[in-house]
């Protein structure tokens, strides 16, 4: 019998390998995606400006960006914006002005369009050969209300399907992994809006099986004990028995560098 329902990822027509350099803008489920990569050896950018949560915000990171990685992640929060009434400017963060200065507006489905599809337009401007992978962030926002919530999320859905079939993008489904696989609460965090750390490990796995290279994985399987051994918190660090653990340890990274070059 089963259980749940697994959500069903088809694979890109690219793989993400070994050490690339990653660009990932969008809202903080992106930075707790990145940091999975980050810490597996990935030289990753996350939000260089910041968190940007809706589609215009994310534009605007690309605009002042200059870097050029293969790999750009766009994760999508919602398509509320906030105008500053004195210039009709979509500001990114109120940078905690009084809200009385700002109009909160939010983004049609077309609207959303026209952004992501030049924000895509610039990327390939500056790389021909970029990947990106559009995707949606599974944290709910509380103030829209539970419906206002998901008419934010279905609204950068319709979007997002149409800009992946007009622009040949991919799309990976974190937010249907999260409410439709894991489908409870025992899957977030004491606010019982984001995701747990159990989750977003999870969310990272179907990722890695999906996107990911047959190196990229074989690193990851080489790197995954030594990783854990490095984390470990020994309750007597000063103990022979752990110095030569650690010695043995680093013994093996030294091995693994050697092999895949210095990645941490």
């Amino acid at each position: 019998m089963e259980f749940r329902t697994i959500v069903d990822i088809p694979k890109p027509d690219f793989e993400i390998q070994p050490f690339e350099e990653i660009l990932f803008v969008g809202s903080c489920f992106a930075d707790e995606v990145s940091r999975r990569f980050r810490d597996n050896g990935f030289p990753v950018t996350s939000n260089p400006y910041g968190v940007m949560y809706n589609p215009v915000s994310i534009l605007h990171t690309i605009e002042r960006y200059d870097g050029t990685p293969r790999i750009v992640f766009l994760t999508l929060g919602t398509n509320h914006v906030y105008r500053l009434k004195s210039t009709g400017e979509i500001v990114d963060n109120c940078e905690k002005r009084p809200q009385n200065l700002f109009q909160e507006e939010e983004l049609t489905v077309d609207e959303c369009v026209n952004v992501l599809q030049k924000t895509v337009s610039l990327l390939r401007q500056r790389r021909p050969d970029v990947q990106v992978v559009l995707t949606v962030s599974p944290i709910r926002y509380r103030k829209y209300g539970a419906h206002g919530s998901q008419l934010s999320k279905a609204t950068l859905l319709l979007a997002i399907a149409q800009v992946v079939a007009r622009c040949s993008l991919y799309y990976f489904p974190s937010y249907e992994i999260l409410l439709d696989e894991l489908r409870d609460y025992r899957f977030y965090a004491a606010d019982m809006l984001h995701p747990s750390e159990q989750a977003v490990d999870y969310i990272w796995e179907r990722l890695v099986d999906t996107c990911f290279s047959s190196a990229a994985k074989k690193f990851l399987e080489e790197w995954h004990p030594l990783k854990q051994a490095l984390g470990h918190k020994p309750f007597h660090p000063e103990s022979s028995e752990y110095q030569a653990f650690m010695d043995k340890t680093m013994l093996k990274v030294a091995e693994l560098r050697k092999k895949y070059g210095d990645f941490t």
